[in-house]
């Protein structure tokens, strides 16, 4: 489904796919039976911290540049995460799969070879993220795990758990998928440790937000995705984003939310050609075409599929999740409590969420 025809029928004010609420009725069934069962058949715990960046909307939310962010801090703070990831959008003759910096796209997925080349730090991938879990343990690659899009994955336990939204976008029309592009219903947000909005005025104070969409939560932070380089594809020469003011710019994203990299190249001074592919989408050299004097500019995820056929023009446009201090702050002191009482556990586990 298309971007546009996501944004008409999904992030409005009005429902109109409503006649479609027996499907959701049973959607909804469905997927919180299968939470059940999983959670049930779970193990208790893993010996190492786990948290988990995930959303419950439909469509990019900026999980992937939070992950990475997550990873900086806490390897500054002394940890040694290891990124586990579903690897969509990639296929392998064999799981788990630990990823290098020369690993295909279409074998590990484009978000986990982002993220290794980005983070530098360990990333498995597989299905079964339970299982890309227990041997990323086993083979001793860090002391904390860090899964990226893994909300819905109940099988996998987990300490920590941050929702992602899209500010600009927020929970749409509220329905349950495919009346609209709620994954589960609000009341999930109760379970989860805290709330990010990625594109909220960003606070000085780096106070905590009261609430968004109707949605109250007593640990909803803002995040920015701020653009950090520009990085050609080829030559790997490096500018700053702001070379791109006045430019003529053909941009190609196949992410969950293209608009929100077109409307960051805007603000960069770009005058942008908007060229948006589906999320995921296996690149082409026909899809890299552009005029003369124009630059070709994507985003780190599509660029990671383009290497080996971008032409001379292409850049990648890098960017950094900023957050706030106080919220560093607050998420590094609850993994230090997680692990913690993983080392000193003074009762039997009780279910998370």
């Amino acid at each position: 489904m298309s971007t546009q025809w996501i944004d008409r029928l999904w992030y409005g004010q009005k429902r109109p796919l409503a006649f479609l609420t027996p499907l959701a009725w049973l959607y909804r069934q469905v997927s919180e039976s299968r939470r059940r069962k999983a959670w049930d058949a779970r193990n208790k715990r893993l010996p190492v911290p786990v948290v988990v960046v995930g959303n419950i909307t439909v469509g990019g939310t900026g999980k992937s540049p939070l992950t990475a962010r997550l990873a900086e801090i806490l390897s500054e703070s002394g940890w040694r995460p290891v990124i586990i990831s579903r690897g969509y959008g990639g296929r392998s003759d064999r799981y788990p799969l630990r990823v290098t910096e020369r690993t295909p796209a279409s074998v590990c997925g484009d978000e986990p070879l982002m993220l290794v080349q980005t983070t530098g730090h360990p990333v498995v991938v597989d299905p079964d993220r339970l299982r890309a879990a227990e041997w990323a343990i086993a083979e001793n690659l860090g002391n904390l795990l860090l899964c990226d899009d893994g909300l819905q994955h109940y099988r996998l336990p987990r300490d920590i758990e941050l929702a992602v939204f899209d500010a600009s976008r927020g929970v749409g029309n509220g329905g349950i998928i495919p009346v609209g592009p709620l994954r589960e219903p609000l009341a999930r947000l109760s379970g989860v440790d805290f709330v990010i909005l990625n594109g909220e005025s960003f606070p000085d104070s780096g106070d905590r937000i009261e609430s968004f969409s109707d949605v109250d939560h007593p640990d909803i932070h803002a995040m920015a995705l701020q653009p950090a380089a520009l990085v050609n594809l080829n030559t790997g020469e490096r500018l700053m984003p702001e070379t791109l003011n006045g430019k003529r710019v053909r941009a190609v994203a196949g992410i969950g939310n293209p608009g929100r990299f077109f409307d960051t190249l805007k603000r960069l001074g770009a005058l942008v050609t908007e060229q948006p592919f589906p999320d995921h989408h296996h690149f082409r050299p026909e899809d890299l075409g552009s005029a003369a004097g124009e630059w070709l500019v994507m985003t780190a995820k599509d660029a990671v599929k383009c290497r080996g056929f971008a032409p001379d023009n292409a850049w990648m446009l890098t960017v950094q999740a900023r957050l706030s201090g106080p919220f560093e702050q607050t998420f590094l002191e609850r993994v230090q409590a997680c692990s913690s009482l993983l080392q000193h556990p003074v009762s039997e586990d009780s279910d998370h969420g």
